[in-house]
């Protein structure tokens, strides 16, 4: 596939996204001058939210293990990415990695080996740093090293990168060997990230609640881990009981998601709203999530944080187009 110059200089790259989800690397690849081929996402009211905020996007609503058949159809691609799914290696599964039926990383491979991306970012849980898996990683990177990358990866928190949250993420990052030395992992944002009061007063605000700017202030540190995004899960909260405490420290009913954001005349604590949600995810207010209350939630709770994603792609996207202009120049 041709790269397109833009802007007189920098290269149109092109993507190939696996497990999509709601649309945060994608948004993050787009941001960093990413061209989504193909989006490749098994959820119909992950693929419908995709559609509505990016109707020019190819979205193939499938199972990854199908599309990976048509795999060479892509090759060429300047990158391929994915959030792979996490329960193999959560800590709040059972941590089965491999032998759990959830576990894609083989079939991402074959996918690499099909298509033959330029690069590789693939995004999951801290978990997949455990001890136990040091076998499985090695044997991934020794994978992708018969496939003609280097692969390295590095747990990333993304309030170091402007989320006000605290989420930390293991992303890999494979580029081909002889342009691997390029890649920098992306440096920290000098300064913290706002707080959640100060991230959330204009939507807590927006009915007129009275008490928004005493909530605001007693609001004053980032959140803690989006949480709640299984399909398992009971209902739209903010996670299990622990996780609701540290909440209600911020002044926040975790126990349910709201309809919408507090009147003038409430009482209490306040309790989030979807869009509440996602902004602390990173997401701009003008991203809609499709779908009913729980659905939307669940969206949300399994996103990767949009500036994250687009930090580590912006640092691949410098060594791809280096590589392009080297070879214009030749």
């Amino acid at each position: 596939m041709d790269c397109v110059l833009k802007n007189g200089a920098d290269y149109m790259l092109t993507s190939v996204e696996l497990c999509a989800g709601a649309g945060g690397q994608a948004l993050g690849l787009e941001k960093a001058g990413f061209a989504h081929t193909a989006l490749v996402e098994i959820d119909p009211h992950c693929c419908n939210t995709l559609r509505h905020n990016r109707p020019q996007w190819n979205v193939l609503e499938e199972d990854m293990r199908v599309f990976k058949e048509r795999g060479a159809d892509y090759r060429g691609i300047d990158l391929l990415a994915g959030g792979l799914p996490c329960p193999p290696f959560s800590v709040a599964g059972k941590q089965l990695g491999e032998r759990d039926e959830r576990n894609l990383f083989n079939d991402a491979i074959d996918i690499i080996d099909a298509a033959r991306p330029r690069a590789v970012m693939i995004e999951n849980v801290r978990g997949f740093l455990g001890a136990v898996f040091h076998d499985y990683r090695e044997r991934l990177k020794s994978q992708l090293d018969k496939l003609g990358y280097k692969a390295d990866w590095r747990l990333l928190n993304a309030s170091d990168f402007g989320v006000p949250q605290l989420r930390p993420r293991v992303v890999i990052v494979a580029i081909e060997k002889q342009r691997a030395e390029l890649f920098n992992w992306p440096d920290h944002l000098p300064h913290n990230p706002p707080t959640v009061g100060e991230t959330l007063y204009d939507l807590m605000a927006a009915r007129g609640w009275r008490g928004a700017g005493k909530w605001r202030d007693q609001a004053d540190e980032i959140a803690p881990t989006i949480v709640g995004g299984s399909k398992k899960h009971g209902g739209p909260d903010l996670g299990p009981t622990r996780a609701r405490a540290a909440w209600a420290t911020l002044g926040v009913e975790g126990r349910t998601i709201a309809a919408e954001a507090p009147d003038r005349f409430h009482k209490g604590m306040p309790k989030l709203t979807v869009p509440m949600v996602a902004k602390i995810q990173g997401f701009p207010d003008d991203w809609h999530f499709t779908g009913a209350k729980t659905n939307a939630y669940r969206q949300v709770g399994n996103a990767f944080p949009p500036p994250v994603a687009q930090a580590v792609a912006t640092q691949i996207s410098i060594v791809l187009q280096k590589r392009m202009l080297r070879a214009v120049s030749a």
